[in-house]
């Protein structure tokens, strides 16, 4: 029988992985992430899996420059008044709970959680929606 084991936090559920696959995140470690007032969303950027395509790891260094200037994203919680306004958006939201998506690179609020950083954006920052991060290159500076 395989031993339960208990995530509390971003750096536990990377514990198995090179990066975060945010789409299995326990639902009980998603219940304690800030939940987003108003017209924002929760946004958790995306960390590559730290090695070039070759197989060359990276420096720390480069995979923190890289983190800070993401422009993906996993969306972990939408607010109750995101993509409501009619006038602003007539054919619906742009994204929704669980998509990938890019934004501007500076856009919206970043803050640390244990673990990670996530951010905060206004509905009308997210500028694409993505079926997988790893068609986006990020840029390294």
């Amino acid at each position: 029988m395989a031993k339960e084991t208990s995530v509390t936090n971003l750096s536990d559920a990377m514990q198995d992985t090179p990066y975060l696959n945010p789409e299995k995140l326990p639902d009980s470690l998603l219940e304690r992430m800030p939940t987003p007032t108003g017209w924002r969303i929760l946004i958790l950027p995306y960390r590559g899996a730290g090695k070039t395509d070759g197989g060359i790891l990276l420096a720390h260094e480069t995979q923190e420059r890289t983190n800070v200037g993401t422009q993906v994203g996993y969306v972990l919680k939408v607010g109750p008044l995101a993509y409501k306004d009619g006038d602003k958006f007539p054919t619906g939201a742009w994204c929704k709970e669980k998509d990938w998506v890019m934004f501007a690179r500076y856009a919206g609020s970043r803050f640390n959680i244990e673990g990670g950083e996530v951010r905060i954006l206004n509905d009308d920052e997210v500028i694409a929606t993505i079926l997988d991060p790893n068609d986006i290159k990020q840029n390294q500076g």
